[in-house]
């Protein structure tokens, strides 16, 4: 970690927790901002992916997904249901992450900086309207290229140097779990941009096409009920059949961690 990063523990490490052998930073959004900026600006790249139930659902079920996790440089909360899983654990979590917002933040802070960006995931249409109202909202930013989500493998080695071509600070990976991380995963060490997140479902909402929750959802956990609404043919198994996979995880390391103290 670079001189001047804050949250740096006693060890030296950036602060983390750890559960279901996923490291987690319990930041708040602010202080990923610092840390983001100053890494760019410093030139050392930094790596970002977010996790909710849903993600480690799939993580502990996967140890090339648990590997990629662990590999990012920052991690962030991206779900209520694992800040009260963490704090239940007594672990000091401040916030929630959202990273529709953190996301936001970043093309403030590209807009203010003038950096540039490459948009990578999502239909061609979607990935259209998404330039369009990032241009329209940061007038600043310089796009400096985009490739939608829909590939065959083959393809992937062209797009990987087609992002290296365009070389952006900032690469924004709109596409599910695992497939982002995989993808970073297979070229961390070759890609050039300063700052790589995975930004999930984002393009959907930046171009307008699907409606974020009210704040009140959102600060109450609810957000899970307002998207399903919205796709419950996608949806339903993911939330529905996922929030009691999450569950049972959550209560089955709570009676792993009780057992151990007992014996202590």
């Amino acid at each position: 970690m670079s001189p001047g990063f804050t949250n740096i523990n006693a060890e030296g490490r950036l602060e983390e927790v750890v559960i279901f052998n996923i490291r987690i930073n319990p930041l708040r959004r602010s202080e990923f901002l610092s840390i983001i900026e100053k890494s760019i600006k410093s030139g050392r790249q930094l790596a970002q992916f977010g996790v909710n139930s849903a993600t480690i659902n799939d993580i502990v079920r996967s140890d090339e997904f648990r590997l990629t996790i662990n590999n990012a440089d920052l991690v962030h909360i991206d779900g209520m249901s694992v800040v009260w899983a963490l704090r239940s654990f007594g672990y000091s979590v401040p916030e929630r992450v959202a990273t529709p917002d953190l996301a936001e933040d970043i093309l403030a802070m590209a807009d203010r900086e003038r950096m540039s960006v490459f948009l990578f995931g999502a239909q061609e249409d979607i990935l259209s309207l998404c330039r369009k109202n990032i241009e329209d909202k940061y007038p600043n930013i310089v796009i400096a290229g985009s490739r939608n989500g829909y590939y065959r493998p083959e393809e992937e080695k062209n797009i990987f140097e087609l992002i290296n071509k365009a070389k952006p600070d900032i690469l924004f990976l709109g596409m599910s779990s695992p497939k982002k991380e995989l993808f970073f995963e297979s070229y961390r060490h070759k890609l050039e941009a300063k700052y790589i997140l995975g930004v999930g479902g984002y393009f959907d909402i930046i171009s307008g096409q699907i409606r974020r929750a009210p704040r009140w959802m959102q600060d109450t956990g609810l957000e899970w009920l307002f998207r399903l609404m919205q796709e419950p043919r996608r949806l339903w198994k993911r939330y529905l059949i996922g929030i009691f996979q999450f569950f049972w995880l959550v209560m089955k390391e709570k009676i792993r961690r009780a057992f151990i103290r007992k014996k202590k």
